[in-house]
């Protein structure tokens, strides 16, 4: 028998009617004899109103029971879930986070999970049981629930299905697998059969949001494979797996843009040692996460530009921040864009292959697009443009290397 984990987030269980067509594909893979664990997200914008009501209720609150409140939204959809595979002859039941255990540190709100204690939910399986199992929270010390963050469901998933050495962990969503470049903008995007677990990471990390990075990360650590693939068209998806397990790789696998990015430029500020640690020390402090970075050195050597960009719901709070610090920094000044969006083509092939860059650049250059900053990795490029040229730069990148379908 071939042991899988089934994860369906909060589209796949919406409603009553889609939490129903959930237990037909539950019960699709028990038919085929397959052990399966199911993980399973709060029904859309549930969630959220959760959130709503412990703000309501006091604004200022402890994150402990901030987590029991949020933890039950999957836990409804459990209970739903199981109940829908009963009606359907399945021998299913639920099992909270606590009575597994997922055991998880104690930052709540944002916990860690730990360890997985499998034996009684193996001895389960084994009986050709379905366990349904809420995503998104675990126990942390002190017998207290806790949760894993905003898209934690994937992280659960991917965990459990390590913990149970499983075949492979498949991910239901709305969309039917991860694509070249987002087909909403370029209508010549193509499904990719097969993607590794470093591409996977860097989409997700730059703005793809078919799967959430830290469940990437956990899925390439304990070699775990990932089936990326959709609720409602019955289409096969996308294996997310090691590079060794895919025999040809193209230079460039896809395209991901992130809009979410805003740029800010110190200027003529003093190049000296330990400016950049007067810069970026303070914005550490306030939680602010830095991405891409340049430095533009005067022809003197005595002064520099520094522009690096943050997240734009952090953009106000790093201007003031930085204000704050501006004596200190002797900047002549400080400016700021927001309409910016961060463009990145991805690809592990690109380890082996020269002019890749090359040939972005000099796309973007015969489109007339001004290149506002580089950053690199070893199979990532990526640049910062001016947010109107969107999808004209994605367009234009897509179809310089290759990628469009037939």
């Amino acid at each position: 028998m071939t042991r899988i984990v089934q994860k369906f987030g909060g589209t796949s269980v919406a409603d009553i009617p889609r939490i129903k067509h959930v237990a037909g594909l539950v019960k699709r893979e028990v038919d085929a004899g397959n052990e399966v664990a199911v993980i399973v997200s709060a029904m859309a914008g549930t969630t959220d109103q959760l959130e709503r009501w412990a703000m309501e209720t006091a604004p200022e609150h402890g994150k402990k029971e901030h987590d029991v409140v949020l933890s039950t939204g999957e836990q409804i959809t459990c209970g739903l879930l199981s109940i829908a595979l009963q009606a359907m002859g399945v021998e299913a039941r639920s099992f909270l986070g606590w009575q597994i255990p997922i055991i998880t540190d104690d930052n709540h709100t944002k916990s860690r999970i730990l360890n997985i204690e499998t034996g009684d939910l193996e001895t389960f399986l084994e009986g050709g049981n379905v366990a349904v199992i809420p995503g998104f929270q675990g126990v942390a010390p002190g017998q207290r629930i806790s949760t894993l963050g905003r898209g934690g469901s994937d992280t659960s998933a991917v965990a459990l299905a390590a913990a149970l050495r499983a075949e492979r962990c498949d991910i239901y969503t709305d969309v039917d697998g991860v694509y070249t470049c987002d087909p909403r903008i370029v209508a010549k995007a193509r499904k990719l059969d097969k993607i590794t677990y470093e591409e996977m990471l860097e989409f997700a990390s730059q703005g793809a949001k078919v799967l959430q990075t830290r469940s990437v990360a956990m899925a390439m650590r304990n070699h775990v494979r990932l089936l990326v693939r959709s609720t409602f068209e019955d289409v096969p998806g996308t294996l997310v797996i090691g590079e060794d397990e895919i025999m040809e790789q193209s230079v460039v696998s896809g395209i991901a843009y992130n809009r979410d990015e805003a740029k800010i430029t110190l200027v003529q500020v003093a190049d000296r040692p330990g400016v950049a640690a007067a810069i970026f020390g303070p914005l550490a402090d306030s939680n602010i996460s830095v991405d891409m970075i340049v430095q533009n050195i005067s022809e003197d050597g005595k002064t520099t530009d520094l522009t690096f960009t943050v997240p734009k719901a952090d953009l106000e709070p790093a201007l003031s921040t930085l204000k704050k610090k501006r004596k200190d920094l002797n900047c002549v000044n400080i400016l700021s864009d927001a309409e910016v969006v961060k463009i990145s083509i991805i690809g592990v092939g690109m380890r082996s292959h020269a002019g890749v860059a090359h040939m972005m650049f000099s796309t973007l250059a015969d489109k007339g697009i001004n290149i506002q900053v580089i950053s690199t990795s070893e199979i990532k490029v990526s640049v910062l443009i001016a947010e109107e040229y969107t999808e004209l730069a994605l367009r234009a990148l897509h179809t310089a290397y290759g990628l469009d379908a037939d």
